[in-house]
């Protein structure tokens, strides 16, 4: 299998994740509400989770079946979306995103007739979305969510730039849907400008996607990038687009299922609750802005994704937000010239990767910990909601919470090493704050789990194998009958001095 793998859409992409084995076809009868999710989360739990295809969702008498979380915490699947072989550790593969992260190709479009997408299309009367099997997760769920595993794509009318994000849609009524945007995120920043002009705000929402869609979707990238062209350039070729008919935003061409509408500023309609990637309802029932659908579109047997929030492993966001954002601090880091950047990881169970980044750094000079911390906390990559900033020393694997929590353990001088940052940008989504008003507010703590650099040369040596040591077990691992195969050990103790 070659590094770089030639997939284009949701269903190239499950092809190819059925040659490994991580599809569960599901052929007897859900529902949708409820019964998908508790599957879902339980299905979660298991160390080798396939994704979950429900090809008969109850009551539904279409053809459209659903997709529940493509990725959950499989590497493998990650891998295959991300366009690479599977087999590499969690840290070469952040590499691999994070150079790929350097290249971006912009869209192209294409005949419209050779679209996928327009297969079928309604418009007007013909609109009712209570033709697709949305779920609804959990028991306090507002309603059915058909778009949680999405693709929502919108424009800023001063610039011009094309954003693509993920933000949940509640079905309200047959042809309308809920908008929640979080504070502070691009398409929220997009409405408000479209409404200041006085204008309804044209969205396309993606709901049956190519997984790398949706990862993009997630990521936070600089509000003036479109993500894109980092979908171009993961996968080695433009992202094929046709022009919306209804807003002329771009639409991608082998999409699932689609809709164009308009977000009026005086139209806000019941939305919520909705459990999230923090395993709690981080948002009572309010109103919230909607959007009035204008078209549909979809394939011939449509393939709705979803995403399940929920406690890490159950939750679909868990391992590529991790992993993602590891590669957006990475290359930020770089960007602002900061030297000996070893690896970066966003645990996954940490609140969907949300809740803590850890930096391994190879220390080069006074101070340099301490500004790679402050960086990785505020930077564009991984200041959202981000609570704990770990910074460790370079023979720590920054994406193995062992080794994280030892170096914690052993080198962090608790008076001295922990910073906090207040004020920081977070959520309505936080249940930490009781306070709702408090939410969109937060703080960081930013601990130093590294050698003290003034004493470095002093500091107390570890216990490690040389490389000769290792050398010589792993040479005869298999014929001394030992489990497995040898750990691949990074470190080694220099024994030299």
């Amino acid at each position: 299998m070659s590094n770089q793998i030639n997939i284009k859409d949701l269903r190239g992409w499950l092809a190819e994740v059925e040659k490994i084995g991580e599809v569960a076809r599901i052929t007897k009868e859900v529902d949708p509400k409820w019964e998908m999710g508790a599957l879902t989360y339980m299905n979660g739990k298991n160390p080798d989770q396939p994704t979950l295809l429900f090809e008969k969702p109850k009551g539904h008498n279409g053809d459209a079946k659903v997709l529940f979380n493509p990725i959950g915490s499989s590497m493998n699947r990650l891998s295959l979306a991300l366009r690479t072989a599977p087999g590499k550790t969690p840290i070469e593969l952040v590499k691999y995103v994070k150079e790929k992260f350097t290249e971006k190709i912009k869209p192209v479009e294409i005949d419209p007739k050779s679209a996928p997408i327009y297969e079928n299309e309604w418009t007007g009367d013909k609109v009712d979305l209570s033709y697709f099997p949305a779920p609804t997760h959990w028991v306090r769920d507002g309603g059915p969510y058909i778009g949680t595993a999405d693709a929502v794509i919108t424009q800023d009318p001063e610039s011009g730039r094309i954003n693509m994000g993920t933000y949940r849609n509640m079905i309200q009524d047959k042809n309308r849907v809920g908008f929640y945007i979080s504070p502070g995120k691009d398409s929220l920043l997009d409405r408000q400008k479209w409404w200041a002009k006085g204008e309804p705000c044209p969205i396309v929402c993606c709901w049956g996607v190519d997984p790398l869609l949706f990862i993009c979707a997630a990521t936070g990238f600089p509000k003036q990038e479109s993500e894109l062209d980092y979908v171009g350039g993961i996968q080695g070729s433009p992202l094929e687009v046709v022009k919306g008919k209804v807003t002329g935003l771009p639409i991608p061409a082998h999409a699932e299922l689609v809709i164009e509408g308009y977000s009026y500023a005086d139209e806000e309609l019941d939305e919520g609750g909705f459990g999230e990637f923090t395993g709690y309802y981080g948002r009572p029932k309010l109103t919230s802005p909607s959007i009035q659908v204008k078209a549909v579109y979809f394939r011939n047997q449509p393939i709705l994704t979803a995403a399940l929030m929920a406690d890490h492993p159950s939750c679909e966001q868990s391992l590529f937000l991790g992993l993602l954002r590891g590669a957006k601090v990475w290359r930020d880091l770089e960007a602002c010239g900061i030297p000996g950047i070893e690896g970066v990881w966003s645990v996954p169970a940490a609140a969907g990767g949300f809740g803590m980044t850890v930096v391994s750094v190879k220390q080069m000079y006074e101070g340099h910990a301490q500004q790679a911390a402050a960086i990785a906390a505020q930077c564009a990559g991984g200041a959202y909601y981000a609570k704990f900033i770990y910074v460790v020393d370079e023979d720590i694997d920054p994406s193995d919470l062992e080794q994280v929590m030892w170096a914690a353990s052993t080198r962090c001088r608790v008076a001295e090493d922990i910073d906090i940052l207040r004020g920081t940008w977070s959520s309505y989504l936080d249940p930490s704050k009781t306070a709702i008003e408090e939410r969109p507010f937060g703080s960081k703590a930013l601990i130093y789990a590294c050698k003290d650099f003034k004493n470095i040369k002093v500091f107390s040596r570890r216990t490690a194998l040389t490389e000769e040591q290792y050398n010589n077990a792993a040479a005869r691992w298999e014929e001394l009958g030992m489990p497995g195969e040898a750990p691949n050990l990074k470190v080694f103790d220099d024994l030299k001095d």
